[in-house]
Formats: structure tokens, C-alpha cells, sequence
């Protein structure tokens, strides 16, 4: 299996990494691709190192700006992509076919392809532009999943509600999170 993973400037950016990480356990093979503001966004918030760990949890990193590397096409065949964190800009630029970095032409391939796009947003409050895309994207076919934490699963941390975002956008991706997700049992 082959899972694009998009990084753009949305605060989010632990939530990125983990999914990344959550791949790799899985076997599955990631493409990463980071916008400029999801690379300042990601040193902001893991770090000096970050961008470095982030890219090492990737089977393959892309420039933002290599609209010929083979994310870009459909015949690659990859099976699915998210964009986790979302800015509103990726969103927006999803749901209007602006297809002008490496990220969204990606995003678009899935798209137009028909394979799984699941976009995590992150803003609040949202105006109604972004409820606009949110929209479009949805009638697409993409799933937009703003990350929201599951608190029937309890969790006593921050890593403990990121770790289960991530395995929930795993299982939207196709991929099995095994023991990484907390599944309701009912009261």
C-alpha cells in the first residue's frame, strides 16, 4: 500500500508526525510532502529537529515545488492520501482544483482518480468560505475530518489523544491501526 501524507501550516503538527509514525508500524510505504508553512509550523511546534524526525518517519519525502515527482500523476497508483494538519489555504486550494505545489496537485490526483482523501482542518472559528470547501471536498468524495479527540477512549494525555487521531485516520485511510485505537464497546 501506498499513503501520500500531506503537512501544511495548520498547528497540527504532532498529529502529521503521528500518522506518519502510525504508517510505518504498519508497513505501509508514505510519501510526505511538507508546505513552507507546515515547515515553520512544525519547528515551531516539535522543534529545531522536528522537520528532520518528521521526515524520517516517511518512506519518501518530496519537494513542495516538484510537480514532476510521482505523487503528481495518477498513474502512480497511490491508494490514498490525508492532509493532517489541513490550513485553510490546502483546503480551500483542494476544493477549487488549484493544483499550484506538489501537495495539492496530489490531492488532487485523488480526486480526480477517486481514490481516499481524508483532509483534517485545522481552524476555529470557521467562516463560511472554509464551510464552503469543507463542502466541495465532501461532494468530491473526500472525507474532511476535523481532529476532534474521542474522549469515551479516556485519555490521560496529549499523546494519548493524538495517538488516537491518528489511528482513527488510519482507519479512514484503509489501513488497520490495530491495538492504536480505542474501538466503542457501548455503555
Amino acid at each position: 500500500m501506498k499513503i501520500v501524507v500531506g503537512i501544511s501550516g495548520a498547528s497540527g503538527a504532532a498529529l502529521g508526525s503521528e500518522v506518519l509514525r502510525q504508517l510505518g508500524v504498519a508497513g505501509v510505504e508514505t510519501h510526505l510532502v511538507v508546505t513552507p508553512g507546515g515547515e515553520r509550523t512544525i519547528a515551531h511546534e516539535l522543534g529545531p529537529d522536528g522537520l528532520a524526525g518528521v521526515r524520517r518517519l516517511a518512506t519518501f519525502v518530496h519537494d513542495i515545488g516538484d510537480l514532476g515527482a510521482s505523487i503528481a500523476s495518477g498513474s502512480f497508483g497511490t491508494d490514498a492520501m490525508a492532509v493532517v494538519p489541513c490550513s485553510m489555504r490546502t483546503l480551500s486550494a483542494l476544493a477549487h482544483g488549484f493544483g499550484d505545489n506538489l501537495l495539492t496537485r496530489a490531492g488532487d490526483v485523488m480526486l480526480k482518480e477517486r481514490r481516499r482523501l481524508v483532509v483534517l482542518p485545522r481552524e476555529a472559528p470557521l467562516t463560511e468560505a472554509h464551510l464552503n470547501s469543507m463542502l466541495a471536498l465532501t461532494r468530491m468524495g473526500a472525507m474532511v475530518a476535523p481532529p476532534v479527540p474521542p474522549f469515551y477512549a479516556k485519555p490521560e494525555t496529549i499523546d494519548d489523544m493524538i495517538r488516537e487521531m491518528a489511528a482513527r485516520v488510519l482507519s479512514w485511510l484503509g489501513v488497520d491501526p490495530g491495538e492504536a485505537l480505542t474501538r466503542w464497546q457501548g455503555l
